[in-house]
């Protein structure tokens, strides 16, 4: 049987009504956002408060040893924004997962994957309906994030910078290019998870320890180690497309009507 986008479309709108009446995964949804704005907003704060301050000297050199301290906290902000969007990161592959271990392990909770499969659904129909169902939202949420933190940082630095702080290139790259690559990697990972395990918490926690080397790379920014950048970020970005290619040829093999109903049944 062809593959037919009307199906696929028709399992997209499901999944989106069920995930409309789960009030809890929502709130789950939008709880990472509300902390990944808010949190550099207040660091950002605190730079502007006291610009004069020594310790800012202090870590600016700490940072790079040829800095302009006629202006440490512009510095400052724009080095914990080059550094906050690996955190920001998180958001692109953790909201994925929150929808897909639900949408993909949820059916064999709740034993109604198999009459899908009895419907006229084709199995890659079925899986790039639950995808679009993760990827959709979780890119809106991405995006609505971006447009928050740009107004919030661009209003509390600008008594600092006189000028506009966000959106600058690395992150406009970053959020419409790079971020879709790890949302399409955590729906990938989740939805290979799921595949295997019938939990959805199970499949959660499972998928969810893939932000574990995004947390590393922040540490390592943070604490001086790692200098972000628009290269470094593209190298990492680079990564995760190879990471995406095989995990579209991993989940090939899930495109069998009998493996659907073996494993995911």
């Amino acid at each position: 049987m062809s593959f037919r986008l009307s199906r696929a479309l028709a399992v997209y709108r499901k999944d989106l009504l069920d995930l409309r009446k789960n009030r809890a995964l929502l709130w789950s949804m939008l709880a990472l956002p509300l902390v990944i704005v808010v949190t550099p907003l207040g660091i950002v704060w605190a730079y502007v408060r006291n610009p004069t301050d020594p310790g800012l000297k202090a870590i600016a050199l700490y940072y790079d040893l040829t800095v302009d301290l006629t202006n440490v906290a512009r510095f400052l902000i724009d080095k914990v924004l080059a550094d906050w969007f690996v955190i920001y990161l998180v958001m692109p592959v953790f909201v994925p997962i929150l929808i897909s271990s639900h949408a993909v392990a949820g059916e064999k909770e709740k034993r109604t994957l198999e009459p899908l499969l009895a419907s006229p659904v084709t199995p890659l129909e079925l899986v790039v309906g639950k995808s679009l169902a993760s990827l959709v939202p979780s890119v809106l949420i991405c995006t609505l994030a971006f447009v928050l933190l740009c107004v919030g940082v661009d209003v509390v630095a600008w008594p600092v910078a006189k000028s506009l702080v966000l959106p600058n290139g690395m992150w406009l790259f970053g959020v419409f290019v790079i971020a879709p690559l790890f949302a399409f990697f955590g729906n990938g990972v989740a939805v290979l998870i799921s595949a295997r395990v019938g939990d959805s918490r199970l499949a959660q926690q499972l998928a969810g320890l893939m932000v574990l080397p995004l947390v590393g790379l922040a540490a390592g920014q943070f604490g001086g180690w790692l200098k972000a950048g628009p290269s470094y970020y593209a190298v990492i970005g680079g990564v995760v497309l190879l990471l995406d290619l095989a995990i579209i040829v991993a989940a090939r093999r899930l495109f069998d009507r009998e493996r659907l109903m073996t494993r995911w049944g």
